[in-house]
């Protein structure tokens, strides 16, 4: 029997109960891929399709076509692309992972009184697994070994300024060619095409909007020359503005914020490795989507 999905759940979160404040300051979210994949699972369980495909083995799980159409079609709503094969294995964790945690909550008969209400039910058979979890010691070495492995969380990336025209009309290569080298000549950015001014865009943000090509490209240029460069958009005169160097962080001076990441990644590991275990009581099967 098909259960329909409700609130999603992040299995490798903490219960809402049990989580910690946030920190002040930039989160650190921004700059995290992972997390870019749970808003996209969370999207994926809050879909109002019948994605849970059950034999009638309640051993047997199958990670049918519908789930992988659905969690494309998010995707690409929200990337302007379709996932490569790493992506799209991401989602189906996230997405499995949650149906390993429901039918153990049935299983172990936490339903009882929610039994149409799917999000609750997991949420009652992660707080098991959760009882079952223990943070060890930590001390400054471990700490600051985690950091180092995780740095690029933490250092503050190079950021760079630049100017985008795209011609009006006519924008092929030849064109936006010949407009550069009028603008380089001193005509105005904005003279015949429409001009946006970027600041502090790092690398990351870059190859997500233009492409890599792209970012090696402007990352190479030299400072205040018009250039014609190709985007996922089509041809655009660019002229990088100035750059930013990058910052490495201190750990002394991060150190509270390491602390609380580490055991947050610890934790998360935990749960996710005891999810997995209880995933091996199941025969998990996956249909390729159509």
């Amino acid at each position: 029997m098909s259960t329909p999905l409700t609130m999603p759940v992040d299995p490798v979160a903490k219960p809402a109960a049990a989580q910690s404040a946030p920190r002040a300051g930039l989160p650190n979210w921004t700059r995290e891929p992972l997390l870019h994949f749970l808003v996209l699972g969370a999207l994926l369980f809050g879909a109002d399709h019948l994605l849970i495909s059950r034999s009638d083995d309640p051993h047997t799980i199958v990670v049918g076509a519908a789930v992988d159409k659905e969690a494309i079609e998010i995707f690409k709503a929200s990337r302007n692309r379709d996932p490569n094969a790493e992506e799209l294995a991401a989602l189906r964790k996230v997405w499995l992972d949650n149906e390993v945690l429901y039918r153990e909550g049935l299983a172990l008969q936490v339903d009882r009184g929610d039994s149409a209400i799917r999000d609750r039910v997991i949420f009652k058979a992660l707080s098991v697994v959760d009882a079952n979890t223990k943070l060890p010691p930590a001390d400054d070495a471990t700490l600051q070994k985690w950091f180092e492995s995780h740095r690029a969380k933490y250092d503050e990336p190079a950021r760079f300024d630049f100017q985008e025209a795209a011609l009006d009309g006519d924008s092929s290569e030849a064109a936006v060619r010949a407009f550069v080298t009028e603008l380089n000549a001193g005509t105005p950015g904005d003279a015949k095409a429409g001009l946006r001014v970027f600041k502090g865009r790092p690398h990351q943000n870059l190859v997500l909007s233009y492409g890599e090509d792209f970012a090696k490209a402007l990352e190479t240029a030299p400072v205040g020359e018009w250039r014609a460069e190709k985007t996922r958009e089509g041809w655009r005169a660019v002229r990088l503005e100035a750059v930013s160097p990058a910052k490495p962080a201190q750990f002394e001076v991060l150190r509270p914020v390491v602390q609380q990441d580490w055991t947050d990644a610890t934790l998360s590991e935990q749960r996710s490795a005891a999810v997995q275990l209880l995933a091996k009581k199941y025969n998990i099967r996956y249909e390729d989507a159509k």
